[in-house]
């Protein structure tokens, strides 16, 4: 599933036009992001939560040319899925 085709799902569940479907979808992205941003966590009862993960800096390998390169720490976005989503999946 798509986003357009996640917009077509949520208007027709809710009997909202597309439009303001699609706004209500772009709202929670934009919602979930910022907090993300912000360094808070997301905790969605029974579907699951989003974070940020620092990953450590490491040394790697460029495969061209073999040269070692230092790749830096990142913050990564993680969704952790719960247990009723778990539980539907199996």
């Amino acid at each position: 599933m798509n986003k357009s085709e996640l917009i077509e799902a949520v208007a027709g569940s809710t009997g909202l036009s597309r439009v303001a479907a699609g706004k209500a979808v772009e709202a929670v992205i934009t919602a979930i992001t910022a907090a993300l941003e912000g360094g808070d966590q997301v905790s969605l009862t029974g579907f699951g939560s989003f974070s940020v993960r620092q990953r450590a800096g490491y040394f790697g390998q460029d495969p061209r040319t073999g040269m070692v390169i230092d790749i830096k720490e990142l913050k990564i976005p993680t969704f952790r899925p719960g247990k009723a989503l778990r539980d539907a999946v199996k």
